[in-house]
């Protein structure tokens, strides 16, 4: 293929290369997933354990525990017997515990304050990591006492039963969303092109730079280690900007086509356009990823190093591997045509019609559309958040009401505070007069528990004492118990012996610390993603009315996603609807992730409708015509974009986790808002009304660079047949 044009630009020069040698491009990056998969599988993704995900005084005590060298704790499970007449049912409970093998211990009942609820508490044999897999005989056993005592309330919950039970559920929403994802992008896609082929292509790229990146974690893993959540962070990404990136370049190069540009030409087009549309989003959106690592948390790192290097795999199969596809499948990306829905022209017409509108009444459309975000995101200013715990789970799955009931039953049963001690001895009257001490200041105060519990490592240098906390351990309650913990009981308890240190930890006290981190890490990660969207916009577009604009309306998305969740999650809108229960805030890290991923999101459609905007103003037109036929010719292309996003979004409304519905939920109803309510009313009615403004840069920034948006000319002409006016 010769090179006809004068080619400019990164994404026009891989685009050229790769379409010159198509065949190395294409087993290229064949061989490149491949290759980072099987090495992927070779060295195995290093996971984060429990005392690198901590902050603060907790992640110090977890230190400690982790360092102390305690023999590993076997799997505890509890079996709760509510009821009358309940005597015979412990009976027979506790017998059948102790006939099984697969139980090592039974305790002795505990009856809980009421007198209303007896509780069984008992421990597994063999390796507490593998304990999901041996509980289910024991669960059916306990559910063979509750069919001989169908008077009473009787089930189990506790390590193994938790994991295997609540984790089955996920494994199963998350199997389910896999399934279903691709065939609805699919679906989407047929409608969007019309053709099998060409609908494919976007989703086998957005899939092999999701196992390329994935490959590639395994790696990077080696130095921020990953969480459980991890791969399902980076699917949720990676499918949303591969789908998209491919859609913007094909759609681009099938439009060039059919208006009378040659196979080359076409392609060309695209890659100087889109492709480059897809090397400045993509920068964005990588750059609003590597915010998370401001918090300094690990669960945030390892959400930036998979979401940074997905979408960096995506762009890069997006701008080599896809040109080398388009240039060796010519036409026959519209191979396979569907009757009905191919159409050769994409013209857009509903979103023209309502752009027609907009341009007439510029003025009255940026109110009614600020008004009506203004209205969804006021609930914002109530937001609250909370921290993570049985009512994060659907309340009609049996282990969540078991867990609920024993909570109400025993506070703090379930996740009791833990006070590490270390000292050069705990061991000896010293230790054991202090433990008394403690014990007397538990049950004198009205916030902890009066059963206390204290085991000590081999070396009698650490101690770790479990007291329950009033409350249910997220509300205020549980919270006024910690600090009294921390600040009162503890340091007076302990704090005298030689060389001590005490320091708080268990799952209330972890949440406290890691809100505080969150916290303070807030306006360092808001200010890094919003100045840094400012700058590559200003340089990429040379108008500071260009970049002040931009980051306001991804600002106005964002909120208007945070008073949706409000509405819906806060104050419990729709829980049958969504299967959830109101807690009463948000997930405390969803806010700041929402942020994030949105902002970087939202700079895919901006981005994209500027640059067309961008292309026709320096084609010769007005800002007014620039606006109309750069939103008008994308909307359809957005449109289709969107929806992909919103359909995979809104699966992960459908798993058991409150969490995953938060988000799911969030970044559907933002991505709909963006592309529908922003960009096709407010960005053109805003620029309208900007008119030149729109394209100011101050003469002291006259330097710089210049980034061309209009491809270049075929030689010999004045203008290439696509930059006709129409």
């Amino acid at each position: 293929m010769q090179n006809r044009d004068k080619v400019t630009g990164f994404a026009a020069r891989a685009a050229v290369w790769s379409a010159r040698h198509r065949t190395l491009a294409i087993l290229g990056w064949v061989a490149f997933v491949a290759g980072v998969t099987v090495l992927s599988g070779q060295l195995g993704t290093v996971e984060a354990v429990d005392s690198e995900t901590g902050h603060g005084e907790s992640a110090r005590a977890d230190r400690i525990v982790a360092a102390a060298g305690f023999p590993e704790r076997p799997a505890g499970e509890m079996v709760l017997i509510q009821g009358g007449k309940r005597t015979a049912a412990v009976a027979d409970v506790t017998r059948t515990l102790r006939d099984r093998a697969e139980v090592a211990d039974v305790g002795e009942p505990v009856v809980s304050p009421d007198k209303n609820s007896t509780l069984v508490s008992f421990t597994m044999t063999g390796d507490p990591e593998t304990a999901k897999d041996r509980v289910q005989p024991l669960l059916d056993a306990v559910a063979q006492v509750q069919d001989r005592h169908p008077e009473l309330y009787v089930a189990e919950a506790g390590d193994a039963s938790g994991d295997k039970l609540i984790g089955d559920s996920l494994d199963e929403g998350l199997s389910r969303l896999g399934l279903l994802s691709l065939p609805i992008t699919l679906g989407i896609l047929l409608v969007a092109f019309g053709a099998v082929v060409a609908a494919l292509l976007p989703v086998a790229l957005a899939v092999t730079a999701v196992a390329g990146a994935a490959g590639l974690l395994a790696v990077a893993s080696r130095w921020v280690p990953t969480v459980d959540t991890t791969m399902h962070v980076m699917l949720l990404v990676g499918l949303a900007v591969g789908v998209d990136y491919c859609l913007f370049y094909i759609r681009r190069e099938r439009d060039e086509r059919r208006k009378g540009a040659d196979p080359h030409r076409a392609l060309v087009i695209a890659a100087q356009t889109s492709g480059r549309s897809i090397w400045v989003s993509g920068l964005t959106v990588i750059v609003a990823m590597a915010g998370m690592f401001l918090t300094r948390d690990a669960v945030f790192s390892s959400f930036a190093v998979a979401t940074i290097l997905v979408v960096a795999t995506a762009v890069l199969g997006s701008l080599t591997v896809l040109p080398a596809l388009l240039s060796a499948l010519g036409d026959r990306v519209d191979a396979i045509k569907i009757p009905g829905l191919y159409r050769r022209r994409s013209d857009g017409r509903v979103w023209r019609a309502v752009l027609r509108v907009v341009l007439a009444k510029p003025l009255v459309s940026a109110v009614l559309a600020v008004g009506a975000l203004a209205l969804l995101a006021a609930p914002a200013l109530d937001l609250k958040t909370k921290g993570e715990g049985l009512a994060d789970f659907s309340p009609r799955m049996p282990i969540v009401q078991a867990f609920t009931r024993i909570d109400a039953a025993f506070p703090g049963q379930n996740a009791p505070a833990e006070v590490v001690v270390e000292a050069g001895s705990v061991k000896g009257k010293r230790f054991d007069r202090a433990l008394a001490e403690f014990k007397s200041a538990a049950v004198a105060s009205d916030k902890l528990g009066d059963e206390v519990d204290a085991r000590i490592n081999p070396a009698g240098t650490v101690a770790v004492v479990s007291v329950a906390l009033a409350g249910n351990g997220n509300d205020g309650t549980s919270k006024a118990a910690l600090t009294e913990l921390r600040t009162t009981v503890a340091p007076g308890a302990f704090g005298a012996l030689p060389g001590v240190t005490v320091a708080v930890t268990g799952d209330t006290a972890g949440s406290v610390d890691f809100n505080e981190r969150l916290d303070s890490s807030l306006p360092w990660v808001f200010g890094f993603v919003l100045g840094l969207a400012f700058l590559l916009l200003l340089v990429s577009f040379r108008s500071v009315m260009v970049a002040v604009t931009g980051v306001l309306l991804n600002l106005l998305s964002v909120a208007a996603a945070y008073g949706m969740l409000v509405f819906v999650f806060q104050y419990g809108h729709f829980e049958s609807q969504l299967d959830f229960r109101a807690a009463g805030g948000i997930t405390a890290w969803m806010p700041l992730f929402l942020f994030i991923i949105l902002f970087g999101l939202s700079m895919d459609y901006h981005v994209f409708v500027l640059s067309r905007i961008r292309e026709g103003y320096d084609g010769g037109l007005s800002t007014r015509d620039a606006i109309s036929k750069g939103i008008g010719s994308t909307a359809g292309v957005i449109t289709s974009a969107a929806l992909v996003m919103v359909a995979v979004f809104a699966l992960f409304a459908t798993l058991p986790l409150i969490s995953t519905k938060e988000l799911g939920v969030g970044l559907a109803a933002a991505v709909l808002l963006d592309a529908t309510i922003i960009r096709a009313v407010l960005l053109p009615a805003v620029m309208v009304l900007l008119g030149e403004r729109n394209w100011w840069l101050p003469r002291w920034l006259n330097w710089l660079p210049t980034v061309a948006h209009e491809p270049t000319p075929v030689e010999g002409t004045d203008r290439s047949p696509e930059l006709a006016r129409v």
